[in-house]
């Protein structure tokens, strides 16, 4: 048997797969910090449930892929802080996030994990890896739909210009 049969635990991470790893933490870590922040920026009840059930997925992702890091003996990247929560009322009208803001960056952060996470799935020789990632990817996609469905109750949704064919006969 060949150095990447039997068990996938057992199999070393190519070098892809330490960086995509590694990568998802750095960015995920950034990730919590932000929605953080915007859930201290929002109004919407609806959007703070989302960015919280956001940041929820986020850990989860990050306790595994720190994990595994750890079993690989990799280090891990910096995190920032816990984010303090603020009361919306002490931010200046100027300076905050508008719901429909934070609703589009919420949505164009899910697309891009969503992007990422297949590649990943793609490039990996470990069976375990790619399985974290599809597992990632599922619940990025479900997250992405509720993130599409409030967009389009609240009325935030901007979309690309719109074609209509004319049918001549």
């Amino acid at each position: 048997m060949g150095i990447l049969s039997g068990n996938p635990k057992e199999e070393p991470l190519h070098y892809g797969e330490v960086f995509d790893i590694w990568s998802t933490l750095l960015v995920g870590n950034g990730a919590i910090a932000g929605y953080q922040t915007m859930l201290n920026h929002t109004g919407d009840e609806d959007l703070k449930k989302l960015l919280q059930e956001a940041i929820d997925i986020c850990k989860q992702e990050k306790k595994q892929v720190e994990e595994m890091l750890k079993e690989n003996g990799v280090a891990l990247p910096p995190a920032p802080p816990e984010r303090p929560e603020a009361c919306l009322e002490d931010i200046p009208a100027g300076a905050r996030i508008q719901d429909p803001e934070i609703a589009a960056q919420l949505s164009g952060g899910i697309a891009a994990s969503l992007v990422a996470f297949s590649q990943v799935i793609g490039k990996s020789i470990r069976e375990d890896v790619a399985m974290m990632y599809g597992q990632f990817h599922a619940q990025k996609a479900a997250l992405g739909l509720k993130a599409l469905r409030l967009n389009k109750e609240k009325g935030w949704l901007v979309p690309p210009p719109l074609h209509y064919s004319s049918k001549e006969c």
